[in-house]
Formats: C-alpha cells, sequence, structure tokens
C-alpha cells in the first residue's frame, strides 16, 4: 500500500510540475508575442488587428490585379504528382479573391533568377494572361522589385500597369542577404553558382538583394513613373522558440531594426506607406500561418490578429476606391 501511495504521488507531482510548465511557457509566448512595439517603429504606421477578420462587404477593382512572388516562388508546386493536391505560394488567397468577382492573376517567374529576367518572365505573363488589359500588381517580397525593373526599365507599350502594391519587398536590400553571403565567402560563391548551374538552378537572385546593390546599382537606376501609383506594406515579428526565423530576425534586426523575419521594415517602404503589420511573419503574408502559434494564442485568450485573406480583400478594395 505504501509503495501504491509513494507512487501515485510521484505521477501528482510529474503532472504538477508539467502542468507548471506548460503555463509558464504559454505565458511567456503570449507575453513575447504581445510585447510592446519596437520604439524605433513610428506609431501612425502601425497596424495591429486591423485586417484580423473578414468582413461582409468588398469593392472590386475595374482592373486585374497580377499577383507576383517572391523568392524561390512558384504558382502551384505538385510534389507528388499532378493527380495530388498541390502547395500554392497564395494559399487560399486566390480563390478567395475570385470569389469576390475580383479578377485575378498569378504570374511565374524563375524562381531564383536574376530580377531582369524575372521581370521579362513577368511582363510575358500579363501580355499573355491580361489580354491588353490594365493591371494593378501586388508583389510580395522580391516580386516587388521584379515590378518595380518592369514598370521603370522595360517600358512595354502592350503592358500598361496602374499601380505597383509591395509587401515585405526587400527595396534597399536584406542584411541577412549580406549575411549569407559573407558566411559562404567570395572564394566559395563562383563555386556554389557553378553547382546550383549545373542542377539548373538560376542563381541570379541571390547578389541582387544585398543592401549594396539594391542601394548602389538597383534604386538609382531604377525610378518610379509618375503615372503608376506605388503602395507598400511592411510588417514586424517576433520569432518564438521554434521559428524557422529566429536567426534570420537577429541578424537583420541588430543591423536594420524591426523585421518580419526576412526583410526589415524600413527596406519594404516605397511610395505611399501604408503601415507596419504587427505580429506578422513572412510567411503570414501570404497565408503560410504558423497554426501552432495561433493555437497558443488562443490558448492564452488572444486572439488572432492577422488574416491574409482580410489583407488582400482589404488591398483590392483600396484599388477599387482608387478608381483603379
Amino acid at each position: 500500500m505504501l509503495q501504491i501511495c509513494t507512487r501515485k504521488a510521484k505521477i501528482s507531482s510529474r503532472v504538477s510540475l508539467a502542468y507548471r510548465i506548460r503555463h509558464a511557457c504559454l505565458h511567456t509566448s503570449s507575453l513575447r508575442l504581445r510585447s510592446a512595439p519596437d520604439p524605433r517603429l513610428r506609431e501612425e504606421n502601425l497596424i495591429e488587428d486591423a485586417f484580423a477578420t473578414i468582413r461582409d462587404t468588398y469593392q472590386a477593382p475595374r482592373n486585374p490585379i497580377i499577383l507576383a512572388h517572391g523568392l524561390l516562388g512558384f504558382d502551384e508546386l505538385h510534389l507528388l504528382g499532378e493527380q495530388l493536391p498541390g502547395i500554392q505560394y497564395w494559399r487560399g488567397i486566390t480563390e478567395a479573391l475570385a470569389a469576390r468577382d475580383i479578377e485575378v492573376i498569378t504570374a511565374t517567374v524563375p524562381p531564383s533568377g536574376s530580377i531582369e529576367a524575372r521581370a521579362q518572365k513577368l511582363a510575358g505573363c500579363i501580355r499573355r494572361k491580361a489580354r491588353g488589359k490594365s493591371v494593378n500588381i501586388i508583389g510580395h517580397s522580391m516580386g516587388g522589385l521584379d515590378a518595380r525593373f518592369m514598370i521603370s526599365r522595360l517600358r512595354l507599350p502592350d503592358v500598361r500597369v496602374l499601380s505597383l502594391t509591395t509587401i515585405a519587398s526587400p527595396h534597399r536590400g536584406s542584411a541577412f542577404a549580406d549575411h549569407l553571403l559573407k558566411q559562404i565567402g567570395p572564394t566559395q560563391l563562383p563555386r556554389l553558382y557553378k553547382v546550383l548551374e549545373y542542377f539548373g538552378i538560376e542563381s541570379g537572385a541571390f547578389s541582387q538583394l544585398t543592401r549594396e546593390y539594391m542601394l548602389n546599382e538597383f534604386n538609382p537606376k531604377t525610378p518610379d513613373l509618375d503615372t503608376v501609383r506605388c503602395y507598400s506594406y511592411g510588417a514586424t515579428v517576433e520569432p518564438t522558440l521554434l521559428s524557422m526565423f529566429r536567426q534570420s530576425h537577429r541578424v537583420i534586426q541588430d543591423i536594420e531594426g524591426p523585421n518580419d523575419g526576412l526583410v526589415s521594415v524600413e527596406s519594404s517602404k516605397w511610395g505611399v506607406y501604408k503601415g507596419t503589420l504587427l505580429d506578422v511573419s513572412h510567411l503570414d503574408l501570404i497565408n503560410w500561418t504558423n497554426r501552432l502559434r495561433w493555437m497558443i494564442w488562443h490558448l492564452t485568450g488572444n486572439k488572432r490578429n492577422f488574416n491574409a485573406i482580410a489583407f488582400y480583400l482589404d488591398i483590392a478594395d483600396m484599388l477599387a476606391k482608387e478608381g483603379l
């Protein structure tokens, strides 16, 4: 009897300890996610929960929306064959826009090609799919740079762009790109590029995402056109212990400040800056949401602060109200 009581006491103690650890972890996660914004962020531009839920009504713009993906992006990826459902870059976003009678076109460009090569493919996609219509472009990450190059430097007469909205695009480069290239080293880079090319993987994008290239080469040679309206959004997040963005976030935070794990807020600003999305990661922006993170929020009594579909519907609504 004494052994049974002792065993029960040990089990009870373990359960109690596990509960306390779990409660402490959830409480810590809640505090980290809901911590005060970085003082380097301008308060008037902060967006905390404006896109938490989908509204009943949104207006549709007059002209098609082109969705331009970022580095290593795609339209739909079939890893297990065409017969099974694929992985969408714009997860659920294209369907949500179409359901609201918004004409949407997804562009596919070389995943890691140079900005020039990607811009050429983007132009070809618009020419082929828009069929002469004027368009509004929404570019996530590097997709915004491709669009800027196409608009400013290709200036194709049969591709008319009315507006460009960039979402976490590295207009001033990324400190993490600098960090990676430095870690690889100048003597190893040519070898790495040859290996990538051998496997059919383009490598032009990598050196173009550095801060030096964007500030000294790309931006001076890629001026905006007065005929195209430019809007931009940035995002900031505090990665959890298991986040894939912990290292990249730290590198960028130390050099550039608040960021979404890959692109800083300051680098995201271009044209009319619409605001900084709080507690939103680079992948949350395309609806690749970390469900564990939202589950922790729910368990700790917090409400979800961002819905990517609501965000894109709101951009479409904004374009419609601008007469675009």
